[in-house]
């Protein structure tokens, strides 16, 4: 617990650093952290309200417990060459020696031993205990720590479990001191040597060189008399007295203030380094989510853009289609209103039939199998657009489906997934229940429609080459009334090529209205259907889309959380360090 008298600089520091702690708390929240980092978070808030707390940790046969009852100066914990700790062991003070299970992997010991008011002991199991679960709660409980004390044995310092241990141990920022036992068995110069291994090693591992006291475990508690009669003979070779000093003296009050404000700041930042890695990982893999939108909507546009210039590819057709017939229109007048023809120009019905057999001809048929062409062709494009969407997404996915982002807790990568099947379904439903007959039986009606609304006839379920032909017997009409009305009122022959030119000027206005029709009618359709089809396929994204766009918000935002979190802990670090 903190000590109860602090200055208004230390208060400040507190009230500092629970708030950064909480901010912390909230981002790692957003980002649906695990549970076991969000309690280890939780509980580095908590410490701050705790006693400081010493943990001893090192492999099993180190000494670890001889060193501690060495420390207390009796003998509370067993001691042997196979693993005897299997549970975590705190030491707290009180009047009277007791034991008391707190939960399954943790007993609760009290001692009457008077620095234990200030400082509670934790003693773990080893870190390479046959027994896995031991090293499971040794390696759970080091970020509760204040200040780790890392006991190794002078005839195996640094051992390759204890190397990989004390880097898990510097990922949490934890003050380290290196306590090396079993010193008794070295002669001078392999003590010597002993310590510049382990000093050189240290560095190597935590990046700092921390502070290293070689001692005896086995002679400090014989000169001590724990368990049995006192020899003051082994207090010196024990070379126990430097450490008790730094215990008892060097971490005083002051010290063990900076080292239990540093210690969450510690576990802060890992998590925090942690989760930043795992933003901006997520944002990496937003980055090709936009790319796949990106493409996606190139592909449409381009698709607009490829239908629109086949589709006057079709429009064209149709064209020449109705130019043939004007020319063949323009023959027909040429030859028929002629003076060796003025009987045959007196009977209109025969120029009707005879303009309708050589002329129309088979032009409305062929028209409306350029139509019934052009709509297979829209409908079919459709269909294998939406095919390539579909395929396009199918092949996002499985690229992804290794790329687990997250999976410490979260739904991120859940929820694209599941979103990216969704739409790939979607495509894949609308693509598979595609009726070409039935969408261009549908399309062709509405085109029908469409024409005979702008030729302003009445149709019903008439097909296209009859709305023509009505078009068209307009057209006849005209030109017969035309040259009927000219034969009678030809007082002089001079009349005849009047009449035969305005004759031409006319079908060639008629066919050019009978194109613009055709034109307009098709085109409105065309477009109608084309926007139609491209919007569905953005609305089967859009829930991709709204998800990649929210996303992107939100982990930047929470980006930045994480950093003005680092920044402020880092100062906060700076001060605490200057108390």
């Amino acid at each position: 617990m903190l000590r109860p008298l602090l200055d208004h600089n230390e208060k400040a520091l507190v009230q500092a650093e629970r708030e950064v702690l909480q901010q912390l708390g909230v981002s790692l929240a957003r980002l649906e952290a695990s549970r076991e980092d969000v309690a280890r978070l939780d509980q580095a808030r908590r410490q701050l309200d705790e006693l400081f707390l010493l943990v001893i940790v090192g492999e099993f046969n180190a000494g670890k417990s001889a060193f501690i009852n060495a420390l207390l100066g009796e003998r509370l914990l067993e001691e042997g060459a196979t693993p005897t700790t299997v549970r975590v062991h705190i030491l707290r003070h009180g009047d009277q020696v007791t034991r008391q299970l707190a939960e399954a992997d943790v007993e609760v010991i009290t001692s009457p031993v008077d620095w234990l008011r200030e400082i509670n002991l934790v003693d773990t199991p080893g870190t390479n205990a046959v027994i896995q679960r031991h090293q499971e709660i040794t390696e759970d409980f080091v970020p509760r720590s204040d200040l780790v004390l890392f006991v190794t044995s002078a005839d195996r310092p640094f051992s390759e479990s204890e190397r990989v241990f004390l880097q898990r141990i510097r990922h949490w920022g934890k003050k380290v001191v290196l306590v090396v036992n079993k010193v008794d068995i070295l002669d001078a110069a392999d003590v010597a040597a002993v310590r510049t291994f382990v000093a050189d090693n240290a560095v190597k591992l935590l990046g700092v060189q921390p502070e290293i006291f070689l001692v005896s475990a086995r002679l400090a508690q014989r000169a001590k008399g724990a368990g049995q009669k006192a020899d003051p003979t082994a207090w010196a070779p024990s070379r126990f007295e430097p450490l008790e000093r730094y215990i008892l003296e060097t971490l005083d009050e002051q010290e063990r203030l900076r080292l239990k404000l540093l210690s969450p700041l510690g576990i802060a930042e890992r998590l925090r380094e942690k989760y930043a890695e795992i933003t901006a990982q997520r944002l990496a893999v937003l980055v090709d989510d936009f790319a796949t939108l990106d493409t996606v909507e190139s592909t449409l546009q381009a698709f607009e853009e490829d239908m629109r210039r086949d589709f006057q590819h079709h429009l064209v057709r149709i064209d020449n289609d109705l130019y043939q017939m004007s020319d063949r229109g323009m023959r027909f007048i040429d030859e028929t209103m002629r003076l060796n023809h003025i009987l045959d120009l007196m009977n209109s019905a025969k120029v009707r039939e005879a303009f309708e057999q050589e002329v129309i001809a088979g032009t409305p048929l062929q028209i409306e199998r350029r139509v019934t062409e052009m709509i297979d062709w829209l409908v079919e494009r459709e269909y294998k657009q939406w095919q390539a969407v579909m395929e396009y997404l199918q092949e996002r996915a499985e690229l992804h489906k290794d790329r687990v982002i997250g999976e410490v807790g979260g739904s991120f990568e859940m929820n694209r997934r599941q979103l990216l099947e969704s739409v790939r379904r979607a495509t894949e439903q609308a693509a598979s229940s595609y009726d070409h007959r039935a969408e261009a039986a549908k399309l062709a009606e509405s085109v029908q429609q469409a024409v005979a609304q702008t030729a302003l006839l009445e149709v019903g379920a008439v097909g296209l080459g009859a709305i023509l032909v009505a078009a068209l017997h307009t057209l006849v009409a005209d030109i017969t009334g035309l040259l009927f009305a000219g034969t009678l009122a030809a007082v002089g022959l001079y009349v005849l090529p009047n009449r035969r030119r305005k004759a031409r000027e006319d079908l060639r206005t008629k066919v050019g209205e009978l194109q613009a029709r055709l034109h307009e009618a098709l085109s409105r359709q065309f477009e109608e259907e084309l926007a139609r089809s491209i919007q569905q396929i953005r609305e089967a994204v859009e829930p991709y889309t709204r998800f990649v766009r929210i996303e992107r918000d939100r982990l930047t935002g929470i980006a930045s959380e994480l950093d003005a979190a680092g920044q402020e802990m880092r100062s906060l670090e700076a001060r605490v360090k200057e108390l």
